[in-house]
């Protein structure tokens, strides 16, 4: 079941390979995970020391769950993947110029699991043929329902 989805990743970036990576995350930001407070448009996947993080996921504290503490919304997350896996991902990005880029937020087996994809840029005008696909791809769907509608019934 998703939790949150980075629509924008897909418009934004060609995504090569995904891959699933367990979050560490506190007790205040699972509830309000829970509740369904967060967003995960700004974020990005950063290496340090050997390791991956999770940059600019939000996730907005229940004013119910967070009374004896202070949330910090945009909090650093650590991603938990396999070294090998880490480190499989770390020559890809340096080497080849790509990026990590969070896809989406779901449960798996009761945990809070984030989907990262390996990815490069878009250039702009990809991004319009991205964009000129999409408005095609819905104006052929208004078509097909017009046309079927507008049949003549067989009475």
């Amino acid at each position: 079941m998703s939790i949150a989805e980075n629509r924008r990743a897909n418009f934004d970036y060609h995504i090569e390979e995904r891959h699933e990576a367990g979050m560490v995350l506190q007790g205040w930001e699972i509830k309000a995970v829970r509740a369904g407070q967060v967003q995960l448009t700004d974020g990005y996947v950063v290496i340090r020391d050997g390791e991956l993080y999770l940059i600019g996921c939000r996730i907005n504290a229940l004013r119910s769950a967070s009374t004896h503490i202070s949330p910090e919304a945009d909090r650093t997350k650590k991603l938990l993947m396999h070294k090998e896996e880490i480190k499989r991902l770390i020559g890809k990005v340096e080497q080849k110029g790509f990026t990590l880029v969070p896809m989406n937020l779901h449960y798996k087996g009761g945990l809070v699991k984030a989907e990262i994809a390996l990815a490069k840029g878009k250039a702009e005008h990809d991004k319009r043929n991205t964009e000129k696909k999409r408005d095609w791809e819905r104006e052929k769907g208004r078509l097909m329902r017009h046309k079927v509608s507008s049949k003549p019934s067989k009475d």
